[in-house]
C-alpha cells in the first residue's frame, strides 16, 4: 500500500535549496525588472515574452547551482576556467564579428564566451587559493594576476572593455579577499595612474569618443553624446514622484536608445522617481549585505572568497550601471543586475545567485 504523502514533503526537496532571504531579494529585484520592462519594451513585439523566456531559464539554473555542493563546484573550477580560456582563443581565431567586435562564437548556438569568465574567474582563483591555504605569499598573488590577465587580454583584444571590466573587477575580488597587501594595493593604483597616457593611445577611438562624452557630452549632443544626454533627462524628468508607470516620455518617444538593456535605469527612474530609485538601491544594498553575511559565515576559504567575490561582482553590475546612466561613469555596456533584458547576463548573475545559496546551504554539512 502506497504511503500517503502531505503535499510539503512533495514540495519541500524544490524548495530547501532556496536561502530565503536571499530568494526574496532576487525575486523583488526580477519583479520590478519584468514591471519595466514590459513598459521600456512596449513597442517590441514578443520582448516580453522572451524576458520571461530568460527568467524561467535563469530559475532553472539558479535552483541547480543551488543544488550542487561547493566540494563539486571546487571540481567544477580548473575544467571551467579552461573551457572558458580555450573558447576565447577560438573567438580570436575565429570567431564571429558584429559592429567591429569579435566576441561570438558558433558551436551550434552562438555564445559568448567572456560571460563564462565572470563566473569561471572568481572559482580558479578561489580553488587556487583553497590549495594554498596557510602559504600564500608574494609567488601566489603574482600566479594569481598571471591567470587573472591571460582571459581579460583576451577579452580586451576582442574588444569588450564592459566585460574586459567585470572580469577583471571579479578576479580582483578574490585577490583581495585572500590578503593582498594594502600596499601593494597602493602601489597597484599608482602604477595604474601612471599608465593612464599609454592606455589612452590603446584605446579604440569610440573607447576614446565615450570618455569625452562623459567629461562633456554636449560636444556631440545628436551622435556619441545622445546616450548621456537623454539618459540623465529621463532620469531628471522623473522627480520626486515620477511619471508613472507606461507614462514615461523620454522612453516612449524614443529618445532612450538601448531602453530594455542598459539603459533600463533610466525608464525606471522617469516613471518611479526618487521613490523607486530609493526602493530599487535598497534592493541592492540588501542583496550585497545578505551576500556578504554568507561569505562571513562560509567555513571554508575557498566558500568565503567565492561568495565574497559573487557578491562584490553584483555591486560591481549595479555600480557600474547606474554611474553610466546618472552620466557619472563611461557607457561601457553593462546591464542592471537581474533587471536588464538579456538571456546571458541573467544566466550567469542567477547561476551567482544560486552558488551563493549553495553556500549557505551547505554550511552547516561542511562544518561537520
Amino acid at each position: 500500500m502506497l504511503e500517503k504523502r502531505h503535499p510539503w514533503q512533495v514540495v519541500k526537496p524544490f524548495v530547501y535549496v532556496f536561502d530565503g532571504p536571499l530568494a526574496l531579494i532576487v525575486f523583488l529585484i526580477v519583479a520590478t525588472g519584468i514591471v519595466t520592462v514590459y513598459s521600456a519594451g512596449i513597442d517590441f513585439p514578443g520582448r516580453i515574452e522572451d524576458h520571461l523566456r530568460n527568467i524561467l531559464i535563469a530559475f532553472g539554473v539558479l535552483w541547480v547551482a543551488a543544488s550542487i555542493p561547493p566540494q563539486t563546484l571546487m571540481r567544477f573550477a580548473v575544467p571551467v576556467y579552461t573551457l572558458g580560456i580555450t573558447l576565447l582563443v577560438a573567438v580570436a581565431v575565429f570567431g564571429l564579428v558584429k559592429k567591429g567586435a569579435r566576441r561570438w562564437i558558433d558551436l551550434g548556438v552562438v555564445i559568448q564566451p567572456s560571460e563564462i569568465m565572470k563566473i569561471a574567474m572568481p572559482l580558479m582563483l578561489a580553488w587556487f587559493f583553497q590549495k594554498r591555504e596557510g602559504r600564500v605569499h608574494w609567488r601566489e598573488f603574482l600566479i594569481a594576476g598571471l591567470l587573472l590577465l591571460i582571459p581579460v587580454g583576451l577579452i580586451v583584444k576582442q574588444p569588450d572593455l564592459g566585460t574586459a571590466v567585470l572580469v577583471l573587477a571579479a578576479g580582483f575580488y578574490v585577490i583581495f579577499l585572500a590578503g593582498l597587501s594594502w600596499k601593494v594595493l597602493l602601489g597597484l593604483v599608482l602604477a595604474v595612474a601612471a599608465s593612464l597616457p599609454v592606455a589612452w593611445t590603446l584605446l579604440h577611438d569610440y573607447q576614446r569618443a565615450r570618455v569625452m562624452m562623459l567629461i562633456d557630452p554636449t560636444l556631440d549632443p545628436l551622435g556619441k553624446g545622445f546616450h548621456i544626454i537623454q539618459s540623465t533627462i529621463a532620469v531628471g524628468s522623473g522627480g520626486i514622484y515620477g511619471k508613472g508607470w507606461l507614462h514615461g516620455t523620454q522612453s516612449h518617444l524614443e529618445f532612450i536608445p538601448e531602453r530594455t538593456t542598459d539603459f533600463i535605469f533610466a525608464v525606471f527612474s522617469e516613471e518611479f522617481g526618487l521613490i523607486g530609485n530609493i526602493f530599487l538601491l535598497s534592493l541592492y544594498a540588501l542583496l550585497v549585505i545578505r551576500g556578504l553575511m554568507i561569505a562571513a559565515n562560509a567555513p571554508t576559504l575557498f566558500t568565503r572568497l567565492l561568495a565574497g567575490a559573487i557578491t562584490l561582482i553584483f555591486f560591481t553590475y549595479a555600480f557600474v550601471n547606474m554611474g553610466m546612466v546618472s552620466g557619472i561613469l563611461p557607457v561601457v555596456g553593462v546591464p542592471l543586475p537581474l533587471m536588464s533584458y538579456g538571456g546571458t547576463a541573467m544566466v550567469t548573475l542567477a547561476l551567482g545567485a544560486g552558488i551563493l545559496m549553495s553556500i549557505q546551504r551547505h554550511r552547516k554539512l561542511i562544518q561537520t
